[in-house]
């Protein structure tokens, strides 16, 4: 009897684990504005190196990158129903896409979080499944194909590639050169390869109990 109430006790210790992880947590942001407040975006004629503020700028994005698709991995890995996993990336979502920022940041986090878009609503089109009818090659075209005043189609295109690359497909460092056009679909492909290599160094993440993710 006391044997089946101490293993009883261990199950209920071990149900409410999840509660515990933060993903993305505001002290987080934070961290990260003031660290870029701190920062030179100025290029030095004498480096070939990019600015201390670009490059700082790329590791924010791809630290949100990578605590997003943590998500999307205990989903996989059946920890996290739909449900929940939609719930959490609103959560992050809340901190990462709706502050306020410093007016001298304002422009260049208004960037990164045009980038991100594809991110977010690259999760939705994979937990939804609205994304398997058509091959990444197809999608490209069509994506490139989208004009002036089509943003709205093509971030939609560009969130169908990225749950792709969710599913396990490879893409995009072969569609994107450095003398392509700017359009927010292109950069929205430059933003689906940061999701797959941040999907690679995700490849044996699971959940690690009682550790800030």
């Amino acid at each position: 009897m006391a044997q089946q109430k101490k293993k009883a006790a261990g199950k209920e210790s071990e149900a409410p684990m999840k509660l515990f992880y933060i993903f993305y947590s505001q002290e987080r942001w934070d961290n990260w504005m003031n660290s870029l407040q701190e920062a030179d975006f100025g290029d030095d004629p004498d480096s070939d190196d990019l600015p201390e503020g670009i490059s700082m700028l790329s590791g924010f994005n791809q630290d949100i990158c990578v605590a997003i698709l943590k998500i999307i991995k205990l989903y996989q890995n059946n920890r996290f129903t739909k449900e929940e996993t939609l719930e959490k990336l609103q959560e992050v979502g809340s901190i990462v896409m709706e502050q306020e920022v410093p007016e001298n940041l304002a422009d260049i986090i208004q960037y990164m979080q045009e980038q991100l878009m594809v991110l977010f609503s690259s999760c939705t089109m994979y937990l939804e499944g609205d994304y398997k009818s058509t091959e990444i090659k197809d999608l490209i075209k069509a994506g490139r194909a989208c004009g002036e005043g089509e943003e709205e189609a093509a971030l939609d295109i560009a969130s169908k590639i990225g749950a792709h690359v969710m599913n396990g497909a490879s893409c995009c460092g072969r569609y994107i050169k450095d003398n392509m056009e700017p359009t927010p679909f292109n950069e929205w492909l430059i933003q689906i390869e940061i999701i797959s290599e941040a999907l690679t160094s995700l490849k044996g993440f699971d959940e690690q109990a009682g550790e800030d993710i």
